[in-house]
C-alpha cells in the first residue's frame, strides 16, 4: 500500500479511535476496510453511551490497563479523555483507588503515576 500520509487516513484513523494513538493511521492507510469496521465497536464501546457517560466509561478503561500493566501512553490518553469530558482529579483518584482493591499495588501504582504525570503538566485547571 501507499507510504504516503494523506489526511483521509488521519480522520479515518481519528473516527477509528478517539485516542489519537499513530498505529491507527498506519492502519488506516494500510487497510482502510479493516479500520471503517472497526468504528461502530468503537462507537458503541467509547462513545457516549444511553446510561454511562464517556467520562465513566474511560474510568472503566482506566481500571483495566492499570491492572493489565499497558503503556502509560495509553494510560495518559484515556485519562485525558475523561478529563476533556469532566473527570476531575478526585473523579480520577477514587477510580484509581477502586481498581487497586481487586488489581493489588501494581495497579494503584499505574494509575497514580500517570496522575501525577497529568497533575504536574497541569492538566486539572478546575481542581
Amino acid at each position: 500500500m501507499s507510504e504516503q500520509h494523506s489526511g483521509s487516513d488521519k480522520s479515518l484513523a481519528q473516527a477509528t479511535s478517539p485516542y489519537g494513538y499513530a498505529y491507527w493511521e498506519w492502519v488506516a492507510r494500510e487497510d482502510p476496510e479493516y479500520a471503517k469496521a472497526r468504528i461502530p465497536l468503537s462507537e458503541l464501546s467509547v462513545g457516549e453511551g444511553k446510561a454511562l457517560a464517556i467520562k465513566y466509561r474511560e474510568m472503566v478503561i482506566i481500571g483495566i490497563l492499570a491492572f493489565r500493566g499497558a503503556s502509560q501512553e495509553g494510560m495518559l490518553a484515556h485519562m485525558r479523555r475523561a478529563i476533556q469530558h469532566g473527570a476531575t482529579k478526585r473523579e480520577l483518584l477514587e477510580a484509581i483507588e477502586s481498581a487497586a482493591v481487586p488489581g493489588g499495588g501494581p495497579t494503584f501504582a499505574a494509575g497514580a503515576r500517570t496522575l501525577m504525570q497529568l497533575d504536574a503538566e497541569g492538566a486539572f485547571k478546575n481542581g
